[in-house]
């Protein structure tokens, strides 16, 4: 088994995301490159904080960017060659700037939500209206939405927690509409002898039935069918995230917005928005599921009212 097998096998077999083997695998990978293909076995601490003081010194990467390189090459020698992860004294970290979120008034919102069109407009309002990440939005399940309790459940979240998000009432019929359309399809794949859907490892082995029923379906499905990278099937899939990205991107044009808006950008207008309209901090940290509440405190400094909620003097 080669190395890069091992790794993935490792990351599979601990239910790491699909994203994340991804990532940690390219890091390896110039990890090995960046000094001459020698195997992580005959390396240690000079060569690992020789690659990552190249990617800070010399390719300027960002501090999360250096700090995932660092993920992958621990969980390298931790859990693939279960060697002890040596002390990296001389590391020199890249340094993190802290930036203030992007946030659209509630007009702008408005604007940006109108100028989506189906079922982009759908994805909008609820990264807006439920402060979904984009990942969280485009994973949901049919399971996931129930229209009855008006909540919609994020499976397996930043850091793999589950949490409960706002259902808007808004959105109950169109979610209604939008399942119903998924229905129809899968029924559509059922009769063609398809049907199948993408599912996590671990769940494939144990309920294998799943991967055809109708609740674990996505609820917003790609429009193709594509190749399962563990089994081989034809399975569908949900839709893929750039195409997201360049609706929200051409929304913003076409509002006439003259600010950078991305899909985050909503999330951060949810929180900020709520904010402004009286909700507590503690409630804002669980809807958005933040591990600390200090992450969520940065949306105190940019409410209507101004930095830290304080009104001008000039103003009075």
């Amino acid at each position: 088994m080669t190395l890069f097998e091992a790794v993935t096998l490792s990351l599979r077999r601990l239910h790491y995301s699909p994203r994340t083997e991804e990532a940690y695998l390219r890091w390896i990978r110039e990890f090995v490159r960046f000094h001459n293909r020698r195997h992580p076995r005959e390396m240690g601490a000079p060569e690992i904080t020789a690659f990552l003081n190249h990617l800070a010194v010399n390719r300027h990467t960002s501090a999360s960017t250096q700090n995932q390189a660092l993920c992958a090459l621990v969980f390298l020698y931790r859990k693939v060659l279960e060697l002890e992860m040596p002390a990296l004294d001389g590391l020199e970290r890249a340094r993190r700037p802290e930036h203030l979120p992007n946030v659209l008034s509630p007009e702008a919102v408005r604007a940006l939500l109108e100028a989506l069109h189906p079922p982009y407009r759908l994805l909008g309002e609820l990264l807006y209206g439920s402060g979904l990440r984009l990942q969280e939005v485009l994973s949901l399940r049919i399971k996931d939405i129930d229209l009855q309790r008006s909540q919609i459940t994020v499976r397996r979240g930043k850091g793999a927690h589950d949490r409960p998000a706002l259902l808007p009432a808004s959105v109950r019929a169109s979610l209604a509409m939008q399942i119903e359309s998924v229905r129809r399809l899968h029924g559509a794949e059922r009769d063609a002898g398809r049907g199948e859907v993408s599912l996590p490892e671990a769940l494939r082995t144990k309920m294998p039935a799943a991967a055809t029923s109708f609740a674990w379906q996505f609820l917003f499905p790609a429009s193709r069918l594509c190749a399962d990278p563990v089994t081989g099937r034809s399975v569908r899939y949900h839709l893929h995230e750039s195409a997201l990205q360049k609706a929200i991107r051409e929304a913003a044009t076409a509002a006439n917005l003259d600010q950078r808006v991305t899909c985050h950008t909503l999330r951060h207008s949810f929180a900020t928005h709520l904010l402004e309209g009286g909700t507590d901090i503690r409630t804002i940290q669980t809807l958005l599921g933040h591990k600390d509440v200090r992450t969520t405190m940065v949306y105190t400094h940019i409410v209507h009212r101004g930095p830290l909620g304080v009104v001008s003097p000039l103003d009075r």
